[in-house]
């Protein structure tokens, strides 16, 4: 191996990992915010789920895509922490500027203003999310430079 390509592998390693911490940084922020949040919501319910329920899963997703991204470098994983990151970002905007109203068993979450909790678990979620789909990138990159590891 070159000198250059020790270079370059050694430079995507860290530049990975350094994806990896701040996927997981920023997915362990909103779920400690969505925990601590979760029983102040919990009376916000549209018919079979409480807004507070709601925040628990996502809270529960996102340590688990924390905990996965951390050990794993599979474009999969990275995937899952980017919907598990975006699918809690999307609702999040949609909600603060459409009153979207209930979707079959979940509660109306309309809520037309921020506040500190909700303006980090927001940069959080999209910091996690940029992470993750650059690290998404990379590995499908990756996979395209090398034959075999598709394989």
């Amino acid at each position: 191996m070159s000198t250059m390509e020790r270079l370059r592998t050694s430079s995507l390693f860290s530049v990975s990992t350094l994806l990896q911490l701040i996927t997981a940084a920023g997915l362990a922020v909103d779920a400690r915010i969505h925990l601590r949040l979760a029983p102040a919501y919990d009376g916000i319910s549209g018919g079979t789920i409480t807004q507070g329920g709601l925040f628990r899963v996502e809270a529960v997703l996102a340590i688990i895509a924390a905990l996965a991204i951390l050990v794993s470098r599979r474009a999969v994983v990275a995937l899952f922490a980017l919907a598990v990151s975006g699918g809690g970002l999307v609702p999040l905007l949609a909600y603060r500027y459409y009153d979207i109203g209930a979707i079959g068993p979940l509660p109306s979450m309309y809520e037309p203003s921020w506040y500190p909790d909700k303006t980090h678990t927001c940069i959080a979620q999209a910091i996690a999310a940029v992470a993750a789909l650059i690290l998404v990138v990379v590995a499908v990159l990756k996979a395209r430079r090398s034959p075999a590891a598709a394989r």
